[in-house]
């Protein structure tokens, strides 16, 4: 089984800088809410990053446009999914605008990984 969080973000360093300006001058209108619960402005919050390299579930990180040429399809972003033989959202955007906290976001992953 892999877990694959998808952010509500294009790739790149542009799209990055884009991204870090929105969280610094409008975080009220942020609509990546998996982005604003692992990272602050700049950097990826220690305590999920340390969860993540913990944890021995296996975990992929896309961004929306990596996600869709690697899988060839198109969602709600951000979401969580799981990969088994199929791939079946666990996480879906309302779900992850509902969590009010990383340590709810840790403790939802634990309890379906």
């Amino acid at each position: 089984m892999k877990l694959i969080f998808v952010y509500n973000a294009d790739s790149g360093m542009l799209n990055t800088v884009k991204d870090i300006g929105h969280k610094l001058f409008s975080p009220q209108t942020y609509d990546c809410f998996l982005c604003s619960l692992t990272h602050g402005t700049f950097k990826e919050d220690p305590v999920w990053k340390s969860f993540r390299e913990s944890s021995p579930v296996t975990m992929d990180f896309l961004h929306r446009d990596e996600f869709e040429r690697r899988y060839d399809r198109r969602e709600e972003y951000p979401l969580v999914m799981k990969e088994t033989d199929s791939i079946e959202i666990i996480l879906s955007r309302e779900q992850l605008a509902e969590l009010s906290s990383l340590e709810e976001l840790i403790q939802t992953i634990k309890g379906v990984a």
